[in-house]
């Protein structure tokens, strides 16, 4: 089954850090990515842009409203997820610690993927 992990923290931290610290945190996460990958297991790895450059379709309305930035303010915002192919929640749950410990601060959410394609429905 494939899992998303969700990436969280704060943003204006991560902004903050030195090229050095972006790049040493970078370093750390790819040593956890590798072993992944080899094993055919990891899918997509996206780092999302800043929330300043999000725009929200508020679709509660009719007209649905356009607004500029995330909707929900938070202390934690999502910075980026991974596609992980795993056997069970507890190892989605330890590639997550695994990731942790290369990127200490903030949160991530471990949550199941259901495939939409058209004509298949899988979890």
């Amino acid at each position: 089954m494939q899992y998303a992990i969700l990436c969280y923290n704060d943003e204006a931290t991560i902004s903050s850090w030195s090229a050095e610290e972006e790049n040493a945190c970078m370093e750390r996460l790819e040593a956890v990515q590798v072993g992944l990958r080899e094993a055919g297991r990891l899918g997509p790895v996206v780092r999302l842009m800043p929330t300043s450059t999000a725009t929200t379709l508020r679709k509660d309305q009719d007209p649905p409203l356009v607004i500029d930035g995330p909707f929900a303010e938070t202390k934690e915002q999502l910075l980026g997820f991974y596609i992980v192919d795993c056997t069970s929640k507890e190892e989605a749950l330890g590639i997550a610690k695994d990731l942790g410990r290369a990127n200490p601060g903030g949160a991530f959410e471990i949550r199941p993927l259901l495939s939409l394609n058209p004509g298949e429905i899988t979890a």
